[in-house]
């Protein structure tokens, strides 16, 4: 029986698995989209869609919480500034795993995780374009 089992050990030490889910997850918010098995993406969406309820909250305490599984500073202010806010209105389900099918070596279930709401990427400016000019002007004929 499984009773009061929370959570899927993943064959790995807790070090291992702590380890494991902050990569993921740091690599989620990153990417915004990141392919793993199936039973990995189920694991990693429950943490992530837990740091994104409190990012929602943009304080001091939110952010040392956080900052204790992403280590990258980059990665963390996105998440408080351009992640969090595209789902102040929502109450969960901010991420979505979509099934792709078997891993040809192993035939492990691979999955896609993703967060449901894309955030803008900044636009690069579009320079304007410079005329050609292909007609060149014509010569002067001098007269000899």
């Amino acid at each position: 029986m499984k009773h009061r089992i929370g959570f899927n050990a993943l064959s790995r030490r807790s070090g291992q698995r702590k380890a494991l889910k902050r990569n993921m997850v740091t690599s989620l918010f990153r990417y915004e989209r990141i392919e793993t098995t199936k039973a990995k993406a189920k694991e990693v969406q429950r943490t992530a869609e837990k740091m994104i309820t409190r990012a929602k909250v943009d304080s001091v305490h939110s952010r040392r919480m956080i900052a204790r599984d992403i280590k990258d500073e980059a990665v963390l202010a996105k998440l408080f500034t351009q992640i969090a806010p595209l789902f102040s209105d929502r109450n969960g389900g901010y991420t979505r795993v979509l099934k792709t099918g078997n891993r040809q070596g192993d035939a492990a279930e691979m999955a896609i995780l993703e967060l449901v709401v894309k955030t803008e990427k900044p636009k690069k400016k579009a320079e304007p374009k410079k005329e050609k000019e292909s007609k060149k002007a014509p010569k002067e004929k001098t007269e000899e």
